[in-house]
């Protein structure tokens, strides 16, 4: 028995199809997108799942809805004209058969699609402006040579333990979007919450400009994962992290490229020099586009200062070589960082050799 897809519609429609390999992307939405911004696509379609949704105004449904929004055709006559302009379920009369089944409605499970950076930097501003750093988590990154100043400029906040409800209703309640922000999504008494993670430091993860992409943990009392990305996947109208690039610093003709967006803050503090963190070595798929946007504004060459392991770990050294085949593709200019294998980090090193020049220094 034949049934339409999503793919039917877009097609139809004459709406901008996916890239290769995609099964959700972003359009313009029609109602609340400006058409002469080529970045403002809010609109979400959802090939596997059959469905569209803007998180900023609301428009979303099957595809038979948006098919009735976008033809302006009435709903219940939908099927109809579909069977009719694609050829489709005809008797010999050629007339729509009238024993075709309904596509089933859509789940209620629907993740939102991921919302503009934007949207995102002021959601989380706002967040983490009602949130506090724990003493305990304080004296560790001043430990790291983070001075009380930088810490406070660099946002981190300690993991919310309670009120997640209240926070949510309260950022809603002044305009912030909360559908499509990771982290964000709705019990199931509809009510919109922030997820509970364990204790942990929340790290602003920002982008070229500056802005917050997502959020990371850097979670107490465990040496497996310890980073982890702040999510709601998998809950009603929640949203998958995307595994960001970080920027630490201004763009400069030549900048460090580390792992981790947290080393990459306390290097550049450190040594004033600007960074680029990845969140993994064999976690790339981010970079190459923040790469391409740092490039035209004049980025010429990059240091690679990743854990010195990287010399002995195997599952390291292949994602470190994946790594060099992507700045070679790039046509950027390259090179690595060693440094005494005693210290894991680039981050440890420089500052123990600050902290061992102060000592001297006070002799």
């Amino acid at each position: 028995m034949e049934i339409f897809t999503m793919i039917d519609i877009v097609g139809i429609l004459g709406l901008p199809y996916p890239k290769h390999n995609e099964f959700s992307y972003n359009i313009h939405c029609p109602c609340c997108d400006d058409p002469q911004d080529p970045r403002s696509k809010h609109l979400n379609i959802n090939l596997r799942k059959n469905v569209f949704c803007c998180p900023k105004c609301g428009l979303g449904g099957g595809m038979f809805d948006m098919y009735a929004y976008f033809a302006n055709v009435p709903r219940k006559d939908v099927y109809k004209d579909l069977c009719w302009k694609m050829g489709r379920n005809l008797d010999k009369n050629g007339e729509p058969r009238k024993a075709v089944p309904i596509i089933p409605p859509v789940p209620e499970e629907v993740e939102s699609p991921l919302m503009d950076v934007e949207s995102r930097h002021a959601t989380y501003t706002a967040l983490l402006s009602r949130l506090s750093l724990a003493q305990d988590h304080r004296e560790n990154l001043r430990n790291r040579g983070l001075t009380d100043a930088e810490i406070d400029r660099l946002g981190y906040k300690t993991t919310p333990v309670a009120g997640m409800s209240m926070m949510a209703k309260q950022l809603r309640s002044e305009g912030y979007y909360l559908a499509g922000v990771p982290g964000f999504f709705r019990k199931e008494s509809g009510e919109w919450t922030f997820v509970h993670e364990a204790r942990g430091i929340l790290i602003p993860v920002r982008d070229q400009k500056g802005l917050i992409q997502g959020l990371q943990i850097r979670r107490d009392n465990t040496e497996k994962r310890k980073f982890r990305w702040v999510s709601s996947t998998d809950r009603k109208d929640g949203c998958k992290a995307e595994g960001w690039a970080h920027l630490a610093g201004s763009v400069s003709a030549q900048m460090i490229l580390t792992e981790g967006p947290m080393k990459a803050d306390v290097i550049h503090e450190l040594t004033g020099i600007s960074v680029i963190a990845v969140p993994g070595v064999n976690t790339l798929t981010q970079l190459k586009t923040m790469l391409e946007a740092l490039r035209k504004e004049g980025l010429v060459s990059i240091r690679t200062a990743f854990d010195m392991d990287f010399t002995t770990n195997y599952h390291v050294q292949n994602g470190f070589r994946n790594l060099l085949s992507l700045l070679d593709s790039m046509d950027f200019k390259f090179g690595t960082y060693v440094w005494d294998p005693r210290y894991k980090g680039l981050d440890d090193f420089v500052w123990e050799g600050m902290m061992n020049k102060n000592r001297g220094a006070g002799d």
